[in-house]
This record gives C-alpha cells, structure tokens and sequence, in this order.
C-alpha cells in the first residue's frame, strides 16, 4: 500500500514538473495561441491543473467561438453573465441553442460586454423577449447572424430594434416566431439592407407585403425560406426574381397558390439557383420546369413533392438542364412514369451527380425505372414506400449493381383471396365489427 501512495505521488510530482517546465520554457503567446486549439471542456480540465494553467486557460482570447447545446440543459443565466465577462470583446460566436433557462438579463449583461459578436444563436430559447434584442440593438453594432426561431415571445419590437441597431445584419432565422407580422419585416427590410439569408418556416403571417418589403429594400438577398406562408402569389415571387437575381436558396413548400408565373420568373432572372424546395405546389407544370430547366443549370437539390400536375416531360427537360443535380424529390408526383425514371436515368447528372432520388407514393412506377437507375453509380439512397409495382426481386437486381445503396420501401400484407364460390363481402372484416 505504502509503495502504491509512493507511486501515485511520484507521478503526480512528475506531472507537476513538466507544466512548470513547459511554463518556463515557452512564452505566453505562444501557450495561448495552443491553448487557442482547445474546446470548452479541454480549458476547463486545463483550468483546474495549476494557477499558471487557469489563468491561461480562462483568457478572453480563448473564447471567441463558443457552443453550449451540449449542455443545455445545464445553462442557467449566471453562466452566460461569467462567460460574457471572461471573455469580453474576444467573443465573436455564441450558441445557446435549446437553453430554455436564460433570459433577457443574461442576454442584457451578454450585449453589454460583448461588443464584437458577430453570430449568435438564440433557437429555442423560450424565455426572452424583445427585451433581447433591444440590447442586442443598443450594443451589438457588429451582429452579422441571428437565429431566432422558435422563440415565441419575440414580437415586431424586436425586428424594429433589429432595423435600428443592427444594421450589418446578414442572416435571420425568425422560424415558428408567431407574433411577427408583416409590420415587423417591413421594418426589418428597411433597417437590414445588407440582408443576404432570411429563413421564416412555419410563418403563416409572411404575405405578399413581406415579401415585397425584402424584394425592394435587400437586393443581395441569396438564400430564402418562405415554408408554410400559404398566402403569397406569383406577384411577391415575380417582384423578388427581378430584384434579387442572386437568390441561389429558395423554399416555397406549401405555398399553394403559387402557379407557373413565378417559375417563369425565376428562370428569367435567378440563372444561379441551386436549391429549389416547392413541395406541395399544386398548381406548378411541365411547362413552368421546362423554363426553370433551361435557364437554370446549377441546380442541385429539388423538392418536388405533391407537385401533382407534373409528368415525364418535367424529367425529360431537368435530365437536359440541369447537369448537376443531386437530390431530387418526386413523391406523390403520380403521372411520373418508368420513361420519365429511364430520361432521368441516361442524364449526365445521374452518372455523375445523383445520390438520392425518392420516389414514394408513385403509382405508376415498376421494376422497369430500378433497371433504368443501375448507370447511377453515386446513387446512394432510393425512397420507395408505396409504389406498389416495385417488387422485392426488382430491389435485389438494383442492389447487385449498386450494393451501397439504401433502399426504403415498405411492402404491405399479401390481401387473402376470396372465399371460393361465395360473393365478394361488401366491407371489409373490420367495417363489420363497427
């Protein structure tokens, strides 16, 4: 036992030796600019070695960019205030992503001290209020990302605080906000011109004024997100694609009342288009995919989901467009058929580009598109729930191709034939039991 204690504090003077010498032998500058390479757990274990090491380790120059959604469920308002404090106008990047204990006076002292933030993420943080961003506004002139969503208690007070203070603002994420309204974003547009990302999903408030309002007051606008604003026409969309040619970002999913007009437009004007998600766009044609095809050649990822009205033609015209797409979306597409899959498959983009491609509730779909897919060797993932022509052995023929691929579908129960010599039942044996 005693040559074990012996042991033990033997190395530990060891231990004791070696920071003191590499204290001694290397100056501070370049301890801190090592120090500089650890994360928040690391400078805290450093921290607690020696006085030397906790003073290095604590240095406002070691917490420029920090990340507490790991622990958010331990984040209360004091530890905010101590690390505003510590770290002072070093910090350029704070996360407090899903910590729902903080609060305006945290965020206050945090604005207060913090001078130089640049971004700052705020999601989920159900507790503050405008009060937050009217500090952010008095004192964070140099604020460039501010994500926001899922912060119900932000009103327009806080976008109006935004337009006054925060005018280098760059992206803003006011997702699931529900008391924005329109008034709020006008003030916004005005204050923000230098705007390049506004993400607003779920924002049933957003209307074609909103939109309006971005279109005409931040012309750099590239990445957009209107999922879920039910009530904007082709008129917003139009007036955006005119003015805001550099929009390589766009979701419109589940604005329904969106028609061919604004894809015309967007062909016209957006030629840099890369992303394009309009899942539920019912009133969207060949005829609107054949002009988006032929002007804009960088697309990469479509969400073409419950666009209802397309057909193969849509597929002939992006498999001779769009060289470099990626990831595209058809589910509950119905008219797409095994010539659209077999365009899509003999495309420069499939051979070389195409790495998912989902296909769910397509009706008219066989074993024949699985043949046409077999030359998309970055094929990485197929969706297939409820194509009911799709069989297990056309699965297994793909896969010997493709091994890697991941393969979804589901395939129902076999229906048991019935009964021999007696009339087909007229419900089924649970409408019965009702």
């Amino acid at each position: 036992m005693k040559h074990s204690q012996y042991s033990v504090q033997q190395r530990a003077r060891g231990c004791i030796e070696e920071e003191s010498l590499i204290n001694q032998k290397l100056p501070k500058e370049l301890l801190l600019r090592i120090f500089s390479f650890l994360d928040i757990i690391s400078l805290c274990r450093c921290a607690q070695v020696s006085k030397p090491w906790n003073l290095l380790a604590l240095d406002g120059s070691n917490w420029q960019k920090i990340d507490l959604f790991n622990f958010q469920t331990d984040i209360e308002g004091a530890v905010v205030e101590n690390i505003a404090r510590r770290s002072g106008g070093f910090l350029k990047k704070l996360s407090l992503r899903g910590c729902q204990s903080v609060g305006d006076n945290a965020l206050k002292t945090f604005a207060q001290q913090c001078h130089n933030i640049e971004e700052l993420n705020l999601e989920e943080c159900k507790q503050i209020t405008d009060a937050t961003c009217v500090s952010l506004s008095r004192n964070g002139r140099k604020l460039q990302r501010l994500e926001l969503a899922s912060c119900s208690n932000i009103t327009d007070e806080s976008l109006k605080a935004l337009a006054e203070g925060c005018s280098n603002l760059v992206h803003l994420n006011i997702s699931w906000c529900d008391n924005i309204t329109e008034k709020g974003v006008s003030a916004l547009s005005r204050g923000c011109n230098k705007l390049k990302s506004f993400v607003a999903k779920g924002r049933l408030f957003i209307d074609n004024d909103s939109v309006m309002h971005l279109a005409e007051y931040c012309p750099l606008l590239e990445v957009l997100n209107f999922n879920g604003a039910a009530s904007i026409t082709d008129d917003s969309i139009q007036k955006l694609a005119q003015n805001c040619p550099n929009i390589h970002y766009l979701c419109v999913s589940g604005c329904a009342n969106l028609t061919d007009t604004s894809l015309m437009a967007l062909a016209q004007h957006c030629h840099k288009l890369s992303t394009f998600e309009a899942a539920g766009c019912s009133q969207f044609t060949d005829g609107g995919f054949q002009a988006l095809a032929r002007n804009c050649h960088y697309l990469e990822k479509m969400d073409l989901e419950d666009c209802v009205l397309i057909s193969d033609n849509t597929l002939t015209h992006l498999a001779a467009g769009c060289p470099r797409l990626e990831q595209l979306t058809l589910s509950h597409c119905e008219l797409i058929t095994d010539d659209g899959i077999r365009q899509l498959g003999m495309a420069p983009c499939s051979a070389e580009h195409l790495t998912i491609l989902e296909l769910d509730n397509c009706p008219l779909i066989t074993d024949a598109s699985l043949e046409h897919l077999v030359s998309c060797h970055n094929l990485q993932r197929i969706e297939l729930y409820d194509c009911q022509l799709i069989t297990r052995a056309g699965i297994r023929r793909l896969r010997n191709h493709l091994p890697n691929i991941r393969v979804h579908a589901y395939f129902a129960p076999m229906t048991p034939p019935p009964p021999v010599g007696g009339s087909r039942q007229r419900y089924c044996r649970c409408c019965v039991i009702l």
